[in-house]
């Protein structure tokens, strides 16, 4: 059964690299001019809908969950990482907006690194934008703290673009500038209409976005592929001390049953954050969309 899966597999593989040659690669990167605006020129948007989150290469909609498996590398060294990305119904107000709740979870050879809330909201425009990140921290299972969290708008934090509503090659846009953790992530689109297949299928018209840390050189590149109706598919790294590598290997839609066991753990999380971080306490509780 495992060798007519791997089977299965190398023949999709296959036939997405021929619609790749036919489709002729997409078009190339363009690269973006020194001193360009990263981010904002784009301004803050208007929210007049923010939970509505239907962005052609980032929809999120509640109760789908994202598996990916790969690797991290570090000093030659790969240890097996898997990320869970579940998009709850659940919302959180910062400052006048309400934004979308999700929950990823890390994990480092299978056991739980890091688990955190993300706040996302969709402009106007189409635009997604990055409100906010609690990431809790773990080591041999127990809790360790919660440094990084950060809250649009709160001690300078400038929450950015996540991902564009109509995103072109050469395009330049910053996702983050918070200096009290010293986060500051530039993205610049690669290329599109590309063709990349993964254990989770053969994907068509793929984004590719290259991302960097301008105040951490170290931290190398991140090379992230968007596939339409889908969202992120592939993480990969070029350069930098530790490289991650992950591919879509399934996406679940969760039913009533794992949804409430999901608002459980989202809503503990939020208690949790609201006693041991200030700046957390600057939003809305958790609350569920009716």
């Amino acid at each position: 059964m495992f060798a007519r899966s791997r089977l299965l597999i190398f023949f999709a593989g296959a036939l997405c690299a021929v619609s790749a040659l036919l489709a002729g690669g997409g078009q190339a990167v363009a690269a973006p001019q020194a001193g360009q605006p990263a981010g904002h020129g784009h301004g803050y948007g208007r929210f007049t809908h923010p939970l509505a989150v239907d962005n052609r290469f980032f929809p999120l909609t509640p109760g789908t969950e994202f598996i990916y498996h790969g690797k991290i590398v570090e000093n030659g060294k790969a240890k097996p990482h898997s990320v869970t990305f579940t998009v709850t119904d659940m919302f959180k107000t910062v400052g006048r907006v309400r934004t979308v709740v999700a929950w990823d979870r890390d994990f480092l050879g299978g056991k739980l690194q890091e688990q955190e809330l993300a706040l996302f909201a969709q402009d106007d425009q189409g635009n997604v934008w990055n409100f906010g990140e609690y990431p809790e921290e773990y080591e041999n299972g127990k809790f360790t703290g919660a440094p990084s969290t950060w809250i649009r708008g709160v001690g300078g934090a400038y929450g950015g673009i996540h991902m564009l509503s109509h995103p072109r090659p050469g395009m330049k846009y910053r996702e983050g500038l918070v200096p009290a953790i010293e986060f500051d992530d530039v993205s610049v689109v690669a290329r599109t209409g590309q063709v990349n297949s993964v254990p989770a299928g053969c994907y068509h018209q793929v984004l590719v976005v290259d991302e960097t840390s301008p105040n951490d050189p170290a931290s190398g590149h991140q090379i992230k592929y968007y596939a339409p109706r889908t969202g992120l598919i592939r993480v990969g790294a070029r350069g930098g001390d530790s490289q991650e590598f992950l591919t879509l290997t399934a996406v679940r839609h969760l039913g009533p049953a794992e949804m409430a066991k999901v608002r459980a753990a989202v809503l503990a999380m939020d208690k949790r954050a609201y006693r041991i971080s200030k700046v957390y306490r600057s939003t809305g509780p958790a609350i569920e969309r009716r």
